[in-house]
């Protein structure tokens, strides 16, 4: 009898252990949809999502250090997004307006500039954004790009920026600094000479414009500078490869001025370090071409906008021998 039994529950045990282990798995397979680890990846690197195309137009000058860490935070964001990133870049104003132009009449879908100068750049933004091409503006530009119609702004505030380094020169004793110029005509350059006089209340500051793009003409300027003038005692660069021509120049013309700057490089963490050069204003470069990219793509795909109409601020802050340390390793793999 008991065996009768046994066989003729059997098949039902059987059948509910098909529907539970069934079930289990429908609720296995729900989870693992669910699961930000082994589910559907995010949209961006879906093979369905829309492949977007960016054009990036800069007034940086191909090969420099600062504009190569832009670059590649620029292509970061590409890559993460599954976007096209078109870069080119012109060093005069109306060039680079008419890179612009050139991006506007290739239909893109989304456009990334600087706006170092303003008279050129706001018509040739206003009319992307006219036509429909959402734009970002970063590095350059913290006072115009709201009147172009952009969407965000990423960078530092130039001259906010200069009256932190002048203040840090003036508690350092400084009484007599050049502030050397690379690219006459720069608004964001000059800003941050300006915020230096500002900031200077212990003493004056002179501007010396230079060609940033003829490292040797510019060790000689300096050196004629510091010749002419021995009481110079610090000098204030506005990028790193200037900063290492100074350093350079103060050997030449047996000056103990002292040199800071604004921006770094892979070497100038290095100057850092040694101590020929003291410290460095930092504006993060690469997060500011990773998030004008990024913004305009969260824009097309979702429609966010970064900022809330306001500059979205990247610096600045100052790198020393206090904290290079914990930049160094970042800097020697080319994203600080």
């Amino acid at each position: 009898m008991k065996t009768t039994a046994h066989r003729a529950t059997t098949p039902v045990m059987w059948k509910r252990t098909v529907v539970g282990t069934a079930a289990v798995a429908a609720v296995v397979l729900t989870l693992a949809g669910c699961s930000s680890t082994g589910g559907k990846k995010a949209t961006q690197t879906d093979a369905t999502a829309k492949s977007y195309t960016i054009a990036m137009v800069t007034h940086g000058p191909p090969g420099d250090t600062f504009w190569d860490l832009i670059r590649k935070g620029a292509q970061a964001a590409a890559d993460k997004d599954n976007v096209k990133l078109q870069y080119s870049s012109q060093n005069s104003g109306p060039a680079q307006a008419t890179l612009v132009q050139s991006a506007i009449d290739s239909k893109v879908d989304g456009l990334a500039v600087t706006m170092s100068f303003a008279d050129a750049m706001t018509p040739a933004i206003t009319q992307a954004v006219k036509a429909g091409i959402p734009t970002t503006v970063f590095n350059a530009g913290i006072n115009n790009w709201k009147a172009t119609g952009a969407l965000s702004y990423f960078g530092q505030d130039e001259k906010v920026s200069g009256v932190a380094a002048g203040k840090r020169l003036a508690s350092e004793g400084a009484k007599n600094v050049i502030c050397v110029v690379q690219e006459q005509g720069s608004v964001a350059l000059e800003d941050r000479c300006a915020g230096v006089k500002e900031g200077l209340t212990t003493g004056s500051v002179e501007n010396l414009n230079v060609t940033g793009t003829d490292l040797p003409s510019v060790e000689s300027s300096i050196t004629a500078k510091l010749q002419q003038d021995p009481s110079v005692d610090a000098i204030i660069t506005l990028g790193a490869p200037i900063a290492l021509t100074a350093v350079k120049s103060l050997s030449a013309a047996n000056s103990k001025a002292k040199v800071a700057t604004f921006d770094t490089n892979s070497e100038l963490v290095g100057a850092i370090q040694n101590g020929s050069v003291e410290w460095a204003v930092d504006q993060q470069p690469y997060l500011q071409g990773y998030l004008a990219v990024d913004a305009l793509w969260l824009d097309l795909s979702n429609k966010n906008v970064i900022g809330g109409g306001q500059s979205t601020l990247t610096g600045p802050s100052f790198i020393d021998k206090s904290n290079i340390a914990a930049v160094a390793e970042y800097a020697k793999r080319g994203t600080r």
